[in-house]
């Protein structure tokens, strides 16, 4: 696995080093087929932004059974600065993931794959430097343009940045807000809606992502 670096506070050199590993992204699918196992990643903050708390759930790539889930807590090492989110919560969302009781076949990172400035987001990130396939569901548009989208349900249209498509708009529930959908690493452009909408049931975010949502915001705790 490549190391994620020390926060010194350096933009521009950050900004370098994801052009370079977004050219070691991957854009074909290269996962396991049938899918055994899926991951979901989130982070959510503590005590004001000082404690970074990452949650990783296992599902059952079939059932959608909960086979495990971590939580991860560290001091929060760097300011949250635009366009450089995976350098702020992969030092908590990594030893999340690796503290799981199985590596999963494939991660839902909630957070952007190549639909990036630099195409290389935080699900992006997390896949070049653990090698694992990866997609990035976020919830609202960091570069790009795209057409109106259907209302229906599934509906999906190409996310553009010029004349590059990056990703996917996609409608996972009528009358909610599409989804920002792209690849990672390791899966194609054409399957990252596929297999997105494989795994929303009745919310509007894919299970993997919505579980670990409500851990790494704690909601569960705040309605005890």
């Amino acid at each position: 696995m490549t190391a994620i670096p020390e926060w010194n506070g350096d933009v521009k050199a950050a900004r370098e080093l994801q052009r370079e590993l977004a050219g070691r992204v991957l854009m074909r699918d290269d996962y396991p087929r049938p899918l055994r196992t899926v991951a979901g990643l989130d982070v959510g903050f503590e005590d004001g932004g000082a404690i970074t708390r990452a949650a990783a759930v296992l599902l059952d790539a079939e059932t959608l059974a909960v086979l495990d889930h971590q939580i991860v807590r560290i001091p929060t090492r760097m300011p949250y600065i635009p366009g450089l989110l995976s350098f702020r919560e992969l030092p908590a969302l990594v030893p999340a993931l690796e503290a799981l009781s199985q590596i999963p076949d494939l991660v839902f990172v909630d957070g952007h794959g190549i639909a990036h400035p630099r195409r290389l987001g935080i699900a992006a990130h997390a896949g070049v430097i653990t090698g694992l396939p990866t997609v990035g569901v976020a919830k609202s548009v960091l570069v790009g343009t795209s057409k109106p989208l259907h209302e229906m349900r599934g509906a999906h249209a190409p996310l553009r940045d010029g004349n590059e498509q990056i990703g996917w708009m996609l409608r996972s529930k009528e009358r909610c807000l599409p989804l920002i959908v792209s690849p990672g690493h390791r899966v194609s452009m054409a399957a990252a809606p596929e297999l997105v909408m494989r795994f929303v049931t009745r919310y509007r975010l894919p299970e993997p992502t919505r579980l670990a949502d409500r851990l790494a915001s704690r909601r569960d705790e705040k309605r005890n």
